[in-house]
Formats: C-alpha cells, sequence, structure tokens
C-alpha cells in the first residue's frame, strides 16, 4: 500500500479501515521477521528526530530500537536539549528538522503541538503520545487482541477507567474504524467528551462496531479483553488522592475479570501500572494478562507505521 508514504500519523480518524488492517499485517510480518532472527537495513542512511516533554519507557525504546535495528540513526531530543515552542516556535522547529531529518517522532503534552510540526516539517511525524491521543499505543492493543482471538472485527474491548484519557480516547477510535465493540466504564465525572463519542459513533455505524459509555462494571459481561490505565496521568499528580477515590470501585481485580463469565478473558495494560491501583497484582502477573506481549507489540507496530510512511 503505496499510499501511506510519506503519511503522518496523528490520530486514527485521519486513517481508513483498509489502512489499519494493512499495517497490522505489516507489524505481523515484521515481528515474525524478528522471532526468526532476520536482519534488514530497510532505514539505512534515514534519520528520525524523537522530540519528548514527557518521559518515557516503551514508546522511545520501541522507536529507537526499531529505527536503529533496521539500519537507521534516532535523535533522541529532549526539552532540554531544544527550543521546542519556548525561545524558537514550533513551526520553525518544524521547518529546520524536517530539513534534517527524515522523520519526526513527538511525545507530550498538546495536540496541537504534533499536528503543528505535521503542517510545516514536510516529512512524517508520529505521535508517541499526547493529551488527546495515544495512537501507537491503540495499534498494538488491537495486535495483541488479535494474537488471541483472531480478527478483531465482532469482539468487546472494555476499558475501565480515566475514560477521557489519551488511551481510551485512542481505542475507542480504531476500535470504531475496525468494527470492535468497544466499552467505557467510568464514573460520570470521567466519560470521554462527547464530540468524540458523536464521531466515534458515527463511524461505528459504518464498520459495525458498538460504542457505549456505562458506569457500570457489569458490562464487562462477555468481554474478551479488559483493559485499563493508571487512575492519574502525567501531568495529573495533583489530582492523584482524589482520582483513587473515585476510581476504586472501578479496579480491575480478579472479581471483575470472573464477572466477564469466561476464563480466556485477556486482561491489557499500556503501563506503567501502579499494582494495587488500577489493577491487582494478582491480575496484571497472572494467566490472564498480555500487558507484556502488548508492550513488546509496541516495538512491531512502531516499525511496522515507519515502513509504511517512509
Amino acid at each position: 500500500m503505496n499510499t501511506l508514504k510519506g503519511q503522518s500519523l496523528l490520530t486514527w480518524l485521519d486513517y481508513s479501515e483498509a489502512e489499519i488492517r494493512f499495517l497490522l499485517e505489516l507489524s505481523l510480518q515484521v515481528k515474525a521477521e524478528k522471532r526468526r532472527g532476520e536482519r534488514h537495513q530497510r532505514f539505512l542512511g534515514k534519520t528520525i528526530a524523537l522530540l519528548f516533554e514527557k518521559r518515557s519507557t516503551r514508546t522511545r525504546c520501541a522507536f529507537e530500537t526499531a529505527f536503529g535495528e533496521e539500519g537507521g540513526h534516532p535523535v533522541f531530543l529532549s526539552t532540554a536539549d531544544i527550543q521546542l515552542g519556548a525561545k524558537e516556535s514550533i513551526e520553525d522547529t518544524a521547518r529546520v528538522l524536517g530539513r534534517m531529518f527524515d522523520a519526526i517522532q513527538f511525545r507530550g503534552f498538546k495536540q496541537t503541538t504534533v499536528e503543528t510540526l505535521a503542517a510545516y516539517a514536510g516529512v512524517p511525524v508520529y505521535n508517541g503520545l499526547t493529551d488527546s491521543f495515544h495512537p501507537t499505543q491503540a495499534l498494538a492493543d488491537i495486535q495483541t487482541l488479535e494474537e488471541n482471538f483472531g480478527p478483531a472485527k465482532g469482539k468487546k474491548l472494555c476499558f475501565i477507567g480515566d475514560g477521557r484519557n489519551n488511551v481510551a480516547r485512542s481505542l475507542m477510535v480504531i476500535s470504531s474504524k475496525l468494527g470492535v465493540h468497544f466499552t467505557v466504564i467510568t464514573p460520570e465525572s470521567l466519560v470521554p467528551d462527547t464530540d468524540l463519542v458523536k464521531t466515534c459513533t458515527g463511524i461505528a455505524e459504518e464498520s459495525g462496531a458498538r460504542i457505549r459509555i456505562s458506569q457500570d462494571v457489569s458490562e464487562v459481561e462477555g468481554a474478551d479483553a479488559l483493559y485499563t490505565d493508571v487512575w492519574a496521568s502525567m501531568g495529573e499528580e495533583a489530582q492523584k488522592e482524589k482520582r483513587v477515590q473515585l476510581l476504586r470501585p472501578y479496579q480491575v481485580n480478579q472479581a471483575l475479570m470472573d464477572r466477564t463469565g469466561r476464563k480466556d478473558t485477556i486482561f491489557l495494560h499500556c503501563l506503567p501500572a501502579v499494582k494495587g491501583e488500577e489493577v491487582t497484582s494478582d491480575v496484571i502477573d497472572g494467566p490472564q494478562s498480555r500487558a507484556w506481549d502488548e508492550a513488546e507489540n509496541r516495538k512491531h507496530t512502531i516499525k511496522a507505521i515507519m515502513l509504511a510512511t517512509l
């Protein structure tokens, strides 16, 4: 699918179902190559700028290793290294980096920052996480779901916790595109914004997905996968105590896993996890957890995205 060459990834709203499916198939291919010990040099002579406002384990390691083992040269740049939006405007930073690098990854706060980079850089820009979306994580989540249950269409995925966060929002978008039945189970004060729900519901009418927002944990019945994330994201530390009190009834524990009525339900988490808060240790470290496969798949899906667009 040559149509993806030169395309940025800011949110899955910009991609069709066929394009996302192509990336999933490519991800399986590069994962198989890795398992067979194959070494390719498809990024030989290419460079990528990795811009980080927020700390990272999986996103940084996935981009650096995926790009580097293909012969490319990743360059890590934090806010201590460049003047992103401070002494130099984001537009000017994009113009300069776009002339020096073949691609740019941004992980930070505002969605508008990654959108501005993409508008002015002239090279593919990848959203490694903003407060609004985390698209590379969502692709790895779907790959993990499919590795356990086959094609994602028609499967039931439940996100339990802060329904406004970037992971829940990205899962809603990609689920609506792929026909996944997606339920957000969250307190009324933390429901996703109505505009995004309306957009995804419209997309779901075409794909056959069902998008539901609920406060009732009994909605997990029949789910193929339960998913959660930390109760206070980076930048929300001041709200931590309040969030713990609000979200305690939404903890994913073994009792909640059992409420699906299925022994084969899997548990997913984007990591890092605060064990004993959003999930208990016996679940994330137990036999139903696929959190570590999911973390590995970050690398393969990110490599697939870069191969397709570069």
